[in-house]
């Protein structure tokens, strides 16, 4: 297959779901690779892909193990449409392939534009608990809105964890972080509730 520009890489919008009277969009899910079947971060990851699948969204993730196997898979046997963005730089890194739930591989050369590719491509993000990566994810993100390089979307992360780092992050870093800026994220404490939000956002 072959490699996808990250930066150029645009994903359109779809229809709109005129059953349930919202639109359907492209949704990043970022999260950790960490994650096995049968731990609970897995199975939170398979509601999330389930939910959004079942409301007619796109799901977008990093098409390989952990969180982004059991978004995918959620998302898959919920009927719904799967879009891996994978990448040469970490099939290098270590030997992994793309998850079987993927329905449509998107491949990026380098990680840089990976990321840039899940953050561009998308009419929302949902961020479950995670690492280095994950963090890279959220915090490129958030600053492309910032400066307005993004339009403003919808940017959830889910977890008491995500909570308890940027409150601590707003209340050492306060004159850094006006209200503004801390208004481009939402917090939610698990992902039934982050659903919630996104379609909130549609109203």
């Amino acid at each position: 297959m072959p490699p996808v520009n990250g930066t150029s890489q645009k994903l359109r919008l779809k229809a709109k779901n005129k059953k349930r009277g919202i639109w359907s969009m492209n949704v990043s899910v970022f999260g950790s690779s960490q994650p096995q079947e049968g731990e609970e971060a897995y199975a939170q990851a398979y509601t999330l892909g389930k939910l959004l699948a079942e409301r007619g969204h796109v799901v977008l993730n990093g098409g390989y193990i952990g969180t982004m196997e059991a978004v995918s898979r959620g998302a898959s046997e919920a009927g719904g449409h799967v879009i891996g963005i994978t990448c040469t730089d970490i099939e290098t890194w270590r030997p992994v392939k793309p998850n079987c739930w993927i329905k449509e591989e998107r491949r990026c050369k380098s990680l840089q534009e990976r990321i840039t590719a899940l953050v561009e491509g998308c009419n929302a993000a949902i961020a479950l608990p995670g690492g280095p990566g994950t963090l890279t994810e959220v915090a490129m993100m958030w600053n492309l809105m910032l400066v307005e390089s993004l339009h403003r979307r919808p940017l959830i992360l889910v977890g008491d964890g995500w909570q308890s780092v940027f409150d601590q992050f707003f209340t050492s870093f306060s004159c850094y972080t006006p209200a503004k800026q801390r208004d481009l994220l939402s917090f939610a404490p698990d992902v039934e509730t982050a659903v919630k939000i996104l379609e909130t956002s549609q109203a």
